[in-house]
């Protein structure tokens, strides 16, 4: 009867650990199954990502850091009888002017292609109406004549601005720049008119704040010499305006905002740069 026990204890001991063995084995199979088809399914399901062209704009520099730019821009514009539309209402029309505007600045290029730098400006403008007779016909019966209508206006400016250049092709000749000026100034005008046999005058002074947006194009004429030409698209604008009479008793003040950004076909902007110490651009001339 001993044995018999001890046979039957021994048979099922054999049994289990067969059992356990072969559950073991089973297990790993559908582990390694399971691991083969999830290495299958992402090779199936991962797409490769296309390459990123690039086109490197970043590698290519206008100006290199550390240089220094001085320049000046200038504009000029004339306006005559010609350049009217009021031929058909205005007789003996005499009108002329003219619009002049010199802006000096220097610029730290405080790495490749962007600079920062400080602008100072003068504009002068003169207008003249000596004669005019507003006719509108004998059937209305309005007509009237002024005359020795002179307005005269000088402004100082100085701003501090940022350039950043953007150049379009791999020898860095040519460039687009796009420009932000913080500028502040202080102008004088004068109006002087007619009103009969009575003159009278007044002056006004303005003091004035802009935040101006400039976009541009810009190309190397000699290895440092660099022209230019830019376009105002406005910005944000404060003025305020202090006017006095003849005898110099206040007359009255104006202040007014204006934030708006437009082609501004009077601030068209022709200029000329010159880059000192331009070893580095030299150098890479060379290399290439």
């Amino acid at each position: 009867m001993k044995k018999f026990i001890i046979t039957t204890l021994l048979l099922a001991a054999t049994f289990t650990t067969r059992a356990q063995e072969s559950s073991s084995v089973a297990q790993t199979s559908d582990v390694e199954i399971a691991n083969s088809g999830t290495i299958s399914a992402q090779k199936v399901g991962v797409k490769k990502k296309a390459p990123r062209i690039d086109r490197e704009v970043d590698k290519r520099k206008f100006v290199f850091k550390g240089e220094t730019m001085l320049g000046l821009t200038a504009s000029y514009g004339t306006i005559d009888t010609e350049d009217t539309n009021l031929g058909l209402l205005l007789d003996d029309l005499n009108i002329g002017g003219n619009i002049v505007s010199i802006k000096p600045f220097i610029g730290y290029f405080y790495r490749d292609n962007n600079c920062v730098g400080v602008r100072f400006g003068y504009s002068h403008t003169k207008g003249d109406l000596n004669n005019a007779a507003l006719n509108l016909g004998e059937q209305s019966g309005i007509s009237f004549g002024i005359s020795d209508i002179h307005y005269r206006d000088d402004t100082y400016a100085v701003g501090l601005f940022h350039r950043t250049y953007v150049p379009l092709d791999r020898k860095g000749r040519f460039s687009v720049f796009a420009e932000w000026e913080l500028s502040g100034s202080i102008g004088n005008s004068e109006f002087n008119f007619a009103a009969g046999e009575a003159k009278d005058r007044n002056i006004s002074k303005a003091y004035k704040a802009n935040l101006s947006f400039s976009p541009g194009l810009a190309v190397y004429i000699f290895p440092n010499v660099c022209a230019s030409i830019s376009l105002g698209l406005g910005g944000l604008k404060y003025n305020h305006i202090r006017q006095v009479d003849g005898l110099g008793n206040f007359a009255g003040s104006r202040n007014f905002s204006k934030l708006q950004f437009r082609l501004n076909l009077a601030d068209i902007n022709i200029g000329v740069n010159i880059h000192l110490w331009g070893k580095k651009r030299a150098k890479e001339s060379l290399e290439n």
